[in-house]
C-alpha cells in the first residue's frame, strides 16, 4: 500500500489579466505596444513601467481588491495606470475624463474607491469629486508620472488572481438612471480578449489597431487595448476622433484593423469618399487622398451600422466590416459576424466561441426563430454581478443567462438581429444616455414641473437627446436656457440638444406617456 502524498498542493496560476502584458513583453519587448503621435511606448517600457505603477499604489496604500479610478482620456499613459492597477491586484474603475463632479462623486462613492488617478488636464472635476468623497488622489500628466514611475522600484510580479476575482469595475445603467457597477472578473476579460483577438480580429505582431475608442470604454478597452497586447500589435491612440485626422493617422501607422462605432463609420465615409471620387476621376484640386490600403478588417459595434453606410464604406476603402454585438456585462463582446461566414449586413452575426445567445419571452422560455423576444446570453463573457446590488443582479442574471433588455429575432440560419430595446436607454453616437439621469437635472430648474427624455432618430448619432418639459405656473424660461443648464451639469455627449416646452402626454394613472412623445427637428439640429 502507498503512503499518501501528503506534499502540499502546488498554488493555482494567477490569472491576473496584467499577464497579458508581462508574457508579450517577455516574447516581444522591443516592439512597439502604445503610440500617439511621436510618443510610442515598447512593451518592455510598457510592463517596466506598470511594474513601478504597482509599487506607486503599493506605496499608497493600495492592495489586492480595492477599488482604483482611473480618469484619463486616450493617452498612453492609460495603458501604464490600467496595467499597473491590475498588476498590483486592485481593481479598475474607468471613468469617463468628461463627466462632471457629481457624475465623478457617485463612481467613487458607489464603488469605495481607494484611490483616483486623474488626467492633469481633466483633473478639475476629478478633484472636486474626491475631495467630496475623501478620496485621495494623483494628478498625472506625462512629465510628472515619468518622475513618479522614476522614484518607485519596479515589484517583481503581477499579484496572484483568482479567476473570478474582479478585475474591472465599468458603470452602466438601466432604466433607473442610477449607474450600476458591472463586475468583470480576470476570467471574463482575459477569455473575451482571447477569442476576440484570435477569432475576430486575428492579430498578429505584425498588426496596427485604430485606438480612437475611448479607453475607458469596454469597447476600446477590451478589443482595442487588450486584443492588441494580448497579440503583441501595436495599438495607434487618437487623442480625440476627427475625421479629418484619422485618414492620416491610418496612412502614417499603416492601420490594418479600424475599430469604430457607426457615427465614426458615417462621419469618415461622409470627409473621405468625395475625395476618393475626385482622385479616381481626376477632377480633384486639393492634396491627395491618404493611403488606406493598409485597412485589412473593420468592426463596428455600440449601435446599429447602417447598412448603406457598410457598403458604402466597404465600396469606398476595399475593406470588410464586420458588425456585431455586446454590452458592458458581456464583457462586452457577444456575437459578431466573423470573418468566415456566415455573415450579412444588418445583423449581430453568430455568438462568439464559447458563448450562447437566445431569444425569450418574458418568462424566460426560448422562442422558435423569426418570433422577436429579448436577446439573453450565457458564457464565459457574463459579468459575476453589479457591485453591492444583488437584487439587481438577480434580476439581470437568471439561471446564468444574462437578460440583455434588447428585442430581437434569430433568423433560421442561426443570425441574430435586433428590432428594438426595451429599456428607455438612448445610444447618441455609441455612447449610453440614460433618460432618468438628465430628467434629475431638469427637475433641478426652479421653472421645471415636469420633464420627460427620449430619443430620436438622427442620420448621423443614430439618436439625438431630446426634452419636453412642462413649466411651473407662472415660471418663464426658454429651450435654450434648459439646454445649457443640463449642458452644465453633465458631460458634453448627454444634454437635450433638442428642448421643447409643452404639456406632456399621460395616461389614466397620470404617468407620463413616452411613447406618445413627438419630437422632430429642422436640418440645423435646432428644435422643431
Amino acid at each position: 500500500m502507498s503512503r499518501p502524498d501528503t506534499r502540499p498542493a502546488a498554488p493555482a496560476a494567477s490569472a491576473n489579466l496584467a499577464t497579458l502584458l508581462t508574457s508579450t513583453a517577455l516574447r516581444v519587448p522591443a516592439r512597439p505596444a502604445v503610440r500617439l503621435a511621436a510618443e510610442s511606448l515598447s512593451y518592455a517600457e510598457l510592463a517596466d513601467g506598470t511594474a513601478r505603477m504597482a509599487a506607486v499604489l503599493r506605496a499608497h496604500g493600495v492592495g489586492p481588491g480595492d477599488r482604483v479610478g482611473l480618469m484619463l482620456p486616450n493617452v498612453p499613459a492609460f495603458a501604464v495606470l490600467y496595467y499597473g492597477i491590475l498588476r498590483a491586484g486592485a481593481v479598475v474603475v474607468p471613468v469617463n475624463p468628461l463627466l462632471k463632479a457629481p457624475e465623478v462623486r457617485h463612481y467613487l462613492a458607489d464603488s469605495g474607491a481607494a484611490l483616483l488617478l486623474a488626467w492633469e488636464d481633466h483633473a478639475a472635476e476629478g478633484r472636486a469629486a474626491a475631495d467630496d468623497c475623501g478620496t485621495p488622489h494623483l494628478v498625472v500628466g506625462p512629465g510628472s508620472l515619468r518622475e513618479l514611475l522614476a522614484a518607485h522600484a519596479p515589484v517583481a510580479d503581477a499579484a496572484h488572481r483568482a479567476a473570478d476575482d474582479t478585475a474591472v469595475i465599468l458603470y452602466t445603467s438601466g432604466t433607473t438612471g442610477t449607474p450600476k457597477g458591472a463586475e468583470l472578473t480576470h476570467d471574463n476579460l482575459r477569455r473575451n480578449t482571447e477569442v476576440s483577438a484570435r477569432t475576430l480580429l486575428q492579430l498578429t505582431e505584425d498588426d496596427v489597431v485604430f485606438g480612437g475608442l475611448p479607453l475607458f470604454h469596454s469597447f476600446g478597452q477590451v478589443v482595442g487595448l487588450n486584443c492588441a497586447v494580448a497579440a503583441g500589435a501595436c495599438l495607434a491612440l487618437l487623442a480625440r476622433f476627427d475625421p479629418a485626422k484619422v485618414p492620416a493617422l491610418i496612412e502614417r501607422e499603416r492601420v490594418t484593423v479600424f475599430l469604430g462605432v457607426p457615427t465614426m463609420y458615417a462621419a469618415l465615409l461622409a470627409h473621405t469618399a468625395p475625395r476618393l471620387a475626385d482622385a479616381g476621376s481626376g477632377t480633384g484640386g486639393g492634396p491627395d487622398p491618404a493611403d488606406m490600403s493598409s485597412l485589412r478588417v473593420c468592426i463596428s459595434g455600440g449601435a446599429a451600422l447602417p447598412v448603406e453606410v457598410l457598403h458604402g464604406f466597404e465600396t469606398a476603402f476595399g475593406c470588410t466590416v464586420l458588425e456585431g454585438y455586446g454590452l458592458s456585462e458581456s464583457s462586452p463582446v457577444a456575437s459578431f459576424n466573423h470573418p468566415e461566414g456566415p455573415r450579412r449586413p444588418g445583423t449581430i452575426g453568430t455568438p462568439i466561441e464559447g458563448v450562447r445567445m437566445r431569444v425569450q419571452d418574458d418568462e424566460g422560455h426560448p422562442l422558435p426563430d423569426g418570433e422577436p423576444g429579448e436577446i439573453a446570453i450565457s458564457g464565459h463573457n457574463v459579468m459575476k454581478g453589479y457591485w453591492r446590488r444583488p437584487e439587481a443582479t438577480a434580476e439581470t442574471i437568471v439561471d446564468g443567462w444574462l437578460r440583455t433588455g434588447d428585442i430581437g429575432v434569430r433568423d433560421p440560419d442561426g443570425l441574430f438581429r435586433i428590432v428594438d430595446r426595451k429599456k428607455d436607454l438612448i445610444i447618441r453616437g455609441g455612447f449610453n444616455v440614460y433618460p432618468r439621469e438628465i430628467e434629475e437635472v431638469l427637475y433641478q430648474h426652479p421653472a421645471v414641473a415636469e420633464a420627460a427624455v427620449v430619443g430620436v432618430p438622427h442620420p448621423t448619432h443614430g439618436e439625438e437627446i431630446a426634452a419636453v418639459v412642462t413649466l411651473r405656473n407662472g415660471a418663464t424660461s426658454t429651450p435654450d436656457e434648459l439646454r445649457e443648464f443640463v449642458r452644465a451639469r453633465v458631460a458634453p455627449y448627454k444634454y437635450p440638444r433638442l428642448v421643447r416646452i409643452a404639456d406632456l402626454p399621460k395616461g389614466p394613472t397620470g404617468k407620463i406617456l413616452k411613447r406618445a412623445i413627438t419630437v422632430s427637428a429642422d436640418p440645423a439640429g435646432e428644435p422643431g
